[in-house]
C-alpha cells in the first residue's frame, strides 16, 4: 500500500512529458524480462547431443535432440556430445589443421618418453579416439573424466610398452601394442564408470630419443639389409631347389617308365614264346612249316632278284623280273 502511494506521489510530481518516457521504459523492462524468461526456459539439443537436466544440482531427466523446456533458474541443462568421436593426443599437440597440419612436441616429453622391457628408451606418440556412451556417468561419477581417461591411457601405454623390447615397439609390435592398450583402457574406463567408450588407439610415431637416434637408425638399417639378404637367398633357393627336384623326379619317372616297358616287353615275348611252344607241341611239323613260310615271307622281299632251282641244281629257271610294278 505504501509502495502504491509512493508511486502515485511520484507520478503526481512527475511532469507530463516524463510520464511517457517512464511508460516506455517499463515496456522495455518487461520485454527484457520476458526475453530472459524465454531464454532460460527453452533450449535446443543438437542431433549429436543429449541434454542432461538437473534441478538444484540433482539429476532429474535426459532430453533427446530437439526443442525442449525447463524451469528457469531452478533447472540447469548440460549438453553432452554422444555421437561425436573425440580424440586426445599424447606426445604431441596439433597446432593447426588444414591441408597441411602442424604439430608441436613442446611440453609433451614427459608423457611420451617411456622405458621398454629391455631397459631402452622410446619416444611414443599416440592418439586415443573415444566417444561418450553414458552422459550421466560422464558428468557425475568422476570429477574430470577426460583427465582421468588421459591418466589411464598413459598408465596402460607405459605398462604395455614396458613388457616389450625396443625393437618390438619400433617395428613389428606396434599393432599388438595399440590393441592391448585399447582393451586395457576400456576395462578401466568401465570399472571407473567414466561413461566413455574407447573407439581406437593409434600409434602415430615411435622413435628412439634424439641423443641415440643415429645409432638406432644404423642398427635398423643393418637389420633391414640382413632381412634383404635373407630374402634374396630364399628367393634363389626357391628358384633352384624346386627345379632340381623336378628334374630328379622327371628322371626317376622316365627310368621307372623304361623299366616298366622292358618288363612288359619281356613278359609279352615270354607269353608269345610259350604260346608258340604250346602250338608246336601239338603239331611240330605244321608249326615248323608255318614258321619256315613266315620267315621266308619276311626275308624274300628284301633279297631283290631271285633264282629258284630244284634240289639237284639242274634246270636253272631264271625268273625275269618277277616283281610287281606298281606303275
Amino acid at each position: 500500500m505504501a509502495y502504491y502511494q509512493f508511486n502515485q506521489f511520484n507520478k503526481s510530481r512527475v511532469p507530463p512529458d516524463w510520464k511517457k518516457y517512464l511508460a516506455g521504459y517499463n515496456y522495455i523492462l518487461a520485454g527484457l524480462l520476458a526475453a530472459i524468461f524465454l531464454w532460460t526456459t527453452f533450449f535446443q539439443i543438437r542431433p549429436e547431443e543429449v541434454g542432461v537436466i538437473t534441478r538444484f544440482g540433482k539429476y532429474v531427466r535426459s532430453e533427446e535432440p530437439g526443442l525442449h523446456m525447463k524451469l528457469p533458474i531452478l533447472e540447469r541443462v548440460y549438453k553432452v556430445a554422444v555421437e561425436r568421436q573425440q580424440k586426445e593426443e599424447f606426445g604431441f599437440r596439433t597446432t593447426s589443421t588444414g591441408i597441411q597440419s602442424h604439430y608441436t612436441k613442446t611440453g609433451t616429453t614427459d608423457e611420451s618418453l617411456m622405458l621398454t622391457g629391455d631397459l631402452n628408451l622410446a619416444d611414443v606418440e599416440w592418439v586415443v579416439q573415444y566417444r561418450v556412451d553414458d552422459p550421466y556417468n560422464f558428468l557425475f561419477k568422476v570429477r574430470d573424466p577426460v583427465r582421468t581417461m588421459r591418466d589411464i591411457s598413459e598408465s596402460c601405454m607405459r605398462q604395455i610398452v614396458g613388457d616389450r623390447t625396443v625393437n618390438e615397439v619400433l617395428t613389428v609390435g606396434r599393432t599388438e601394442i595399440a590393441i592391448s592398450v585399447q582393451q586395457e583402457m576400456q576395462k578401466l574406463c568401465t570399472e571407473y564408470m567414466l561413461g566413455i567408450t574407447i573407439e581406437q588407439v593409434v600409434l602415430q610415431d615411435v622413435n628412439p630419443p634424439d641423443p641415440v637416434k643415429d645409432a638406432f637408425n644404423a642398427v635398423n638399417q643393418a637389420q633391414q639389409e640382413k632381412e634383404t639378404m635373407i630374402n634374396q637367398a630364399r628367393s634363389e633357393y626357391n628358384k633352384i631347389i624346386p627345379r632340381a627336384r623336378g628334374q630328379a623326379d622327371e628322371t626317376v619317372q622316365k627310368a621307372e617308365g623304361y623299366a616298366t616297358e622292358r618288363v612288359n616287353n619281356a613278359l609279352g615275348e615270354t607269353s608269345r614264346f610259350n604260346a608258340l611252344y604250346r602250338e608246336y607241341v601239338k603239331a611240330p611239323e605244321v608249326t615248323k612249316k608255318r614258321l619256315y613260310l613266315e620267315t621266308l615271307g619276311n626275308v624274300l622281299p628284301k633279297l631283290g632278284h631271285k633264282i629258284i632251282t630244284d634240289e639237284k641244281g639242274n634246270n636253272v629257271l631264271p625268273l625275269l623280273q618277277m616283281q610287281y610294278d606298281k606303275k
